[in-house]
C-alpha cells in the first residue's frame, strides 16, 4: 500500500508541474521592467551568454529601457546602430510614450529596423529571444518589441556531397533553413511559390516550413503533409531524419516512402511536378512529398542530357539494381541446385576453386558480405584522410588471404565485389542500403529453393512495392497503376517537347507543362549561309 501511495503521489505531483508549466506560460508581461528582466534571467538559468543591455531614452534621459539578445545567434552590429543608437538619440519621447503607453511609439519614431513585431506574453518572447531575435523592453508598458536580428555564423554554400552532377548547379543546401527557402526561390520566381511555417520539438522548437507551389500542388496532399506535421509531438527534432519516420505511410518496410535531397535544382523541378517540400532547420537535407519507386533512379543529369542518352542510363541503373539485390542469390542457387544451366568449361573452373572450401556457397556468400559490409561501415566513419586507403587495402588484403587460406573462392570474391559497385551506382542512398539488406533475403531464398526461391521472392517483393503508398500515391506509379501520360519519365525519359503534362496523381487542375509546336524543326533554308556572308564581305 505505501508504494501505492508513492505513486500516486508521483503523479500529482508531475500533474501539478504540467499545470504550473501551462500557467508559467501563459504569464503576461509585466509593466515593471526589473521585474521582467528578473523573470528571464530565472528561466534561462542566468547564462552568461544572454546580453541584457540596458538603458535610457527621453530628453532628460527618464524612461528606463532594455535590449536583451543572445550572443552569437544575432547581428551585434545591426543591433547597436539601428536599435540602441536611435533609442538613446531620441530626445522628444517622453511625452508621447507616457500619454500612449504603447509600443507602437517607440516602432513608429524611434526604432529604425525592419521586422519588428509586438509581444504580450513571456512565452512568446522567450521563444523569440532563443531562435535568435532581440527582445526591446521599456519601463511602465506591460508588452515588449520583438526585432528580427537573426545572424551568427554558418557554413557557406558548397558543392553537393551525396548527389554529384555532372551537368547544373554546383550549389547545396547549408543548414539554414532560410538560406535554402531563398535559394529555391531564386530559381523559381513566382508569388504562387508558398512557403508555411511552424515550430515543432517542446524543448528544440525547431524551425520548419512546407513550400509548394499553388496552383499546381493538390490540396488534398498539401493538406495531408500539415496535418502529420503537427501530429508530431517530440521533445526533439535534430534533423529531417525524424521527421521521415514520424510522417511516413508505411514503417515495415526497407523502402524510402519520402526523398531527401541536399541539391535546390531538385526540389525546384519536384515542386513543378506538384510535390511538397519539408525544409527543417539545422540540416542541409529536404524532404519531398510524395516520392514514388522510380523517382530514386533519377538524376539530373537525366534531364540536362539529351533523352537518348538519359535513357541509356536509367537502363543501366536498373540493371545495376537488380545486380545489387540478386547476384549472390544466382550464384547460390546455380552452384546448389542448379548447376546443369552453368557452361561445362565454367562449371569445371568453379568445381575447381571449390574442391578447398569448407563451406556451402550460402555461407561463403554470407561470410564475405559481412567482410564487405563491415569494411564499407569503417570507410565512412574513418577519417577521410585514410577512410577509402582503409577501404582498398582492407577488401584487397582480407580477400586475397580468404582465398589462399580456402575460406572463400575466387568466384565468390568476383561475385561479391561487382555486387557491391553495382549498389555505388544507384543514384539513390537510401535505396541502396534497402538494396543491401534485401539482397540477404534472396540468398536465403536461393539456399533454400533455388532458382524458384529467387522468382518467389521477386513475386513477394513485386506486391509489396504495389502495396506501398506515399501520402495516399501508389508507390509504383506511373507504372502501377499503369497511366501512359505519365510513363515517358520512367525507365525512358522522353524528349522535353513530348512533356505535355505533369505527374497526374499529384498535379492538381494545372497540368500542362508545355506549349504546342515545341518539338524543333530544321530551317526550311538549308543553305550554306557562310558562302553568302564572304559574298557580301567580298563585295563590301
Amino acid at each position: 500500500m505505501r508504494s501505492i501511495f508513492k505513486r500516486n503521489k508521483k503523479k500529482s505531483s508531475s500533474k501539478d508541474r504540467q499545470e504550473d508549466s501551462q500557467g508559467q506560460s501563459k504569464q503576461p508581461i509585466n509593466a515593471s521592467l526589473s521585474a521582467n528582466l528578473d523573470v528571464i534571467k530565472q528561466k534561462t538559468g542566468n547564462s552568461s551568454d544572454i546580453v541584457f543591455r540596458t538603458l535610457k531614452m527621453g530628453r532628460h534621459s527618464e524612461i528606463k529601457a532594455a535590449v536583451v539578445y543572445v550572443k552569437g545567434m544575432v547581428d551585434s552590429q545591426a543591433i547597436h546602430d539601428f536599435l540602441i543608437e536611435s533609442m538613446m538619440n531620441n530626445r522628444d519621447l517622453h511625452e508621447k510614450l507616457i500619454r500612449e503607453k504603447t509600443m507602437a511609439v517607440i516602432t513608429e519614431e524611434v526604432v529604425a529596423f525592419g521586422g519588428i513585431k509586438p509581444v504580450s506574453g513571456l512565452d512568446e518572447l522567450l521563444s523569440s529571444l532563443m531562435s535568435g531575435e532581440t527582445a526591446i523592453l521599456v519601463d511602465g508598458i506591460s508588452e515588449a518589441l520583438i526585432a528580427s536580428t537573426r545572424a551568427g555564423d554558418k557554413r557557406s554554400i558548397q558543392e553537393p556531397t551525396t548527389q554529384l552532377a555532372i551537368r547544373g548547379s554546383k550549389e547545396s543546401f547549408i543548414e539554414s533553413s532560410e538560406t535554402n527557402i531563398a535559394m529555391v526561390r531564386r530559381i523559381i520566381n513566382n508569388p504562387n511559390l508558398w512557403v508555411e511555417s511552424m515550430k515543432l520539438g517542446k524543448v528544440t522548437k525547431t524551425d520548419v516550413s512546407i513550400m509548394y507551389v499553388n496552383g499546381i500542388a493538390k490540396d488534398e496532399i498539401i493538406k495531408e503533409v500539415r496535418q502529420r506535421l503537427k501530429k508530431i509531438n517530440l521533445d526533439g527534432i535534430l534533423e529531417s531524419g525524424y521527421i521521415e519516420q514520424l510522417i511516413e505511410d508505411q514503417t515495415m518496410t526497407t523502402f524510402p516512402t519520402l526523398y531527401h535531397t541536399e541539391r535546390p535544382d531538385v526540389v525546384a523541378g519536384n515542386l513543378l511536378e506538384g510535390r511538397v517540400a519539408i525544409f527543417v532547420n539545422g540540416t542541409p537535407f529536404v524532404l519531398l512529398a510524395p516520392a514514388v519507386f522510380i523517382q530514386f533512379f533519377q538524376s539530373v543529369d537525366d534531364y540536362y542530357a539529351r533523352f537518348d542518352i538519359a535513357t541509356a542510363i536509367r537502363f543501366l541503373r536498373i540493371f545495376t539494381f537488380f545486380i545489387s539485390i540478386l547476384g549472390p542469390a544466382v550464384y547460390i542457387a546455380a552452384t546448389t541446385f542448379h548447376q546443369e544451366m552453368i557452361p561445362t568449361g565454367l562449371l569445371i573452373i568453379v568445381a575447381a576453386q571449390r574442391e578447398s572450401v569448407p563451406f556451402p556457397a550460402f555461407v561463403e556468400a554470407v561470410i564475405m558480405e559481412i567482410i564487405f559490409e563491415i569494411l564499407r561501415e569503417a570507410g565512412v566513419r574513418m577519417p577521410k584522410a585514410i577512410g577509402s586507403t582503409i577501404s582498398i587495402v582492407g577488401a584487397l588484403v582480407i580477400g586475397q588471404a580468404a582465398v589462399q587460406a580456402g575460406i572463400v573462392s575466387p568466384a565468390m570474391v568476383i561475385i561479391v565485389s561487382i555486387t557491391a559497385i553495382a549498389n555505388f551506382a544507384t543514384p539513390s542512398v537510401a535505396i541502396a542500403i534497402s538494396a543491401r539488406l534485401i539482397r540477404f533475403l534472396f540468398m536465403v531464398s536461393a539456399a533454400t529453393f533455388g532458382f524458384y526461391g529467387i522468382i518467389l521472392a521477386l513475386i513477394v517483393l513485386t506486391v509489396h512495392l504495389c502495396s506501398l503508398r506515399s501520402f495516399g500515391i501508389p508507390y509504383m506509379s506511373p507504372l502501377a497503376p499503369f497511366i501512359p501520360t505519365n510513363a515517358g519519365d520512367t525507365i525512358v525519359r522522353k524528349p522535353w517537347w513530348m512533356f505535355k503534362e505533369r505527374p497526374r496523381l499529384m498535379a492538381a487542375g494545372n497540368n500542362v507543362r508545355s506549349g504546342e509546336n515545341q518539338q524543333p524543326q530544321p530551317p526550311e533554308d538549308r543553305e550554306i549561309k557562310m558562302n553568302a556572308g564572304k559574298g557580301e564581305r567580298n563585295e563590301s
